[in-house]
Parts: C-alpha cells; sequence; structure tokens
C-alpha cells in the first residue's frame, strides 16, 4: 500500500504530518514527488508551481517573482521551485490543495513547512523503527525534461541523494512518467524503477523529442518487453486495468495486469480516494479495491491508507 503524497485524504498533501499519518494507518510506502530549488535542493511538492499548496502568495517579498512559464507545453503562472533557494522556501507554510472538496484538512493549514527529500526518508525510518516494521520511500520525480533544461538534473540529484543516505532495494522504488528519465537512472541506482503510464497522451520525454509513441504503445506487448529492460514494475493508472462504462460504472478489466506480469513486471496502480467524485458508479472505496484486487495486481497508490489496508485484508491483494 502506498500512501499517495501520504495519507493525503486526511492531511495537507506532502507534509509530514500526512506522511507520519499515513504510516500509523499502515502503508508500506510513503510517496514524495520531488521538485528542486535553486541551489538544487530535492523538495516535496506535486507540481513546481508552489501557490496551490503553499501561502506564497502572501509573501509580499515575493511577488517579483510571480512569473509565466511553459512547463511541459502548458503555461502555467505562479512561483515556482525552481526560482527559490531552499532557505528562501523553508519560510513558506503548507496547505490543502483541495480545500472544496477537503475541507476539513484546511484545519492544518499554515501548520508545517515544505519538506526535503533528506527529511521524508528520515521520517519513514523513524516511523518503521517506531511502528516495528518496514514502511519505504517511493519517489515521483516531476518534470525531469524540464528542470534538465535548467542545469536541475533530477536524475542525478536523486541519485546523490540516495547513495548518501544509504537507500538501498528494501528502502526506496523510484517513480517516473518519462522513460527516458528511467534509464538514466537504471545505470545511476540498483533500487528498482517504476514506470508510470497515463490513460491518455505520451510521455512528455517522447513529445520534446520527436517520439510519436504514446503511453498505449508502452502497454502493447512490445511495448512492456521494453520497459521490462529499465524497470521492474508498471503503475497503471486504474483505467487502464478496469475502464469504466458509459455511466461511470466499473466495466470488464483488461489483460494489462497479466501481460505486465508475464513480462516480468510488477503491477501497482493509480490513484484510489473515498471521495465520492473519483469512485465508479455504485461502489464505495473498499468494493472498488475488492474489484481492483481480482485482476491480480500487486499494489495500490491511495489518498486513505487506512481503507485500502483494510480492503487488502479481505483480498489477495498484495500489499
Amino acid at each position: 500500500m502506498i500512501a499517495h503524497r501520504g495519507a493525503s485524504g486526511y492531511r495537507p498533501e506532502h507534509t509530514p504530518q500526512a506522511y507520519r499519518l499515513a504510516a500509523a494507518l499502515g502503508a508500506d510506502y510513503l510517496e514524495p514527488d520531488l521538485v528542486a530549488t535553486l541551489d538544487g535542493v530535492l523538495v516535496v511538492r506535486h507540481e513546481n508551481e508552489l501557490s496551490g499548496t503553499t501561502d506564497v502568495a502572501e509573501h509580499a517579498v515575493f511577488a517579483d517573482r510571480r512569473i509565466t512559464k511553459i512547463v511541459d507545453g502548458t503555461a502555467v503562472t505562479g512561483w515556482f521551485a525552481e526560482d527559490f533557494t531552499y532557505e528562501e522556501l523553508r519560510t513558506l507554510r503548507a496547505r490543502e490543495r483541495m480545500p472544496a472538496l477537503r475541507a476539513a484538512n484546511t484545519a492544518y493549514d499554515g501548520r508545517e513547512g515544505i519538506a526535503t527529500f533528506d527529511e521524508v526518508v528520515a521520517l519513514a525510518r523513524q516511523e518503521s523503527a517506531r511502528l516495528g516494521r518496514p514502511i519505504g520511500v517511493l519517489p515521483e520525480i516531476k518534470h525531469p525534461a524540464y528542470f534538465r533544461r535548467l542545469g536541475l538534473p533530477l536524475e542525478e540529484l536523486l541519485a546523490e541523494r540516495l547513495i548518501a543516505l544509504g537507500l538501498h532495494q528494501g528502502e526506496a522504488m523510484i517513480q517516473s512518467f518519462e522513460p527516458t528519465s528511467l534509464r538514466r537512472l537504471s545505470v545511476m541506482t540498483d533500487v528498482p524503477l517504476i514506470q508510470l503510464v497515463d490513460s491518455v497522451n505520451a510521455p512528455n520525454d517522447f513529445l520534446r523529442h520527436g517520439d510519436g509513441r504514446t503511453f498505449a504503445d508502452l502497454i502493447s506487448p512490445a511495448g512492456l518487453r521494453e520497459i521490462s529492460t529499465y524497470a521492474q514494475v508498471l503503475a497503471p493508472h486504474k483505467d487502464l486495468v478496469i475502464p469504466r462504462t458509459a455511466n461511470g460504472a466499473l466495466g470488464e478489466p483488461t489483460r494489462l495486469a497479466d501481460q505486465a506480469h508475464r513480462a516480468g513486471l510488477s503491477v501497482q496502480v493509480w490513484t484510489f480516494r473515498a471521495e465520492r467524485r473519483f469512485l465508479p458508479t455504485g461502489l464505495d472505496l473498499t468494493g472498488e479495491l475488492t474489484r481492483f484486487a481480482a485482476t491480480g495486481i500487486d499494489g495500490v497508490f491511495s489518498d486513505h491508507p487506512d481503507i485500502a489496508v483494510a480492503a487488502a485484508a479481505k483480498t489477495s491483494l498484495k500489499v
């Protein structure tokens, strides 16, 4: 059970409190998304734009840093991690990303700042010792091709931290949507690598390099065999494993999990959330997870670790 940005259904995502709660609720892995600061520190944010999850807009001293950038082909306006030193980022406070949906989480706004990757690793180790069971970290490097063009190569920065922190295969796995990034990492580290696959479009590095393949090509039998040459895990969007019908219900499972297994890949599916807007018609989160467990998948990303762990206990899901 991978705690998606921590127990983000209950606390603001990517905060130490979200990670601690996730560990207490039974998560096997904590998932920090990583971006880089101006001075090359890996910090934990889902996006490099900061205004959606911090109070940066309220800091008058940073008003002139607001800018519009093209990030992976999309114009984004706001404040960006790569324009701040780590010492400057430490002055910001974290807040709930979806306040309209998760109003209860806003009670925790402003309590904590932006964590570094090193701090999440330390937290996982502390909670593992306290709870008496292994808890690993499963970082995703965000926009790696974009950051490389800025002279902030996330792969090298992360590989350096893995060595410095002594992280090994049992403690960490690394994920990315960009195959080029994972290929780079495959010669830098021996921790397992995870190919993320979306249900639409194409990897950003393919688009940048003029490669006409899409995510659909990656999950063809030939694509899966190619992934197995540099990664150990396939992490598909859940609609690729069980698609939705026209009325929003779960349809018939695809053969993706079985095909990935035959290619030698484990399968970890994302993302499972308890709020009604994310659920299939006619099912709660436990019911949804039960259906997915029957497909033979090996793990799940969830914002609600307690529900996922309880559902796994009643099924064959291997968490």
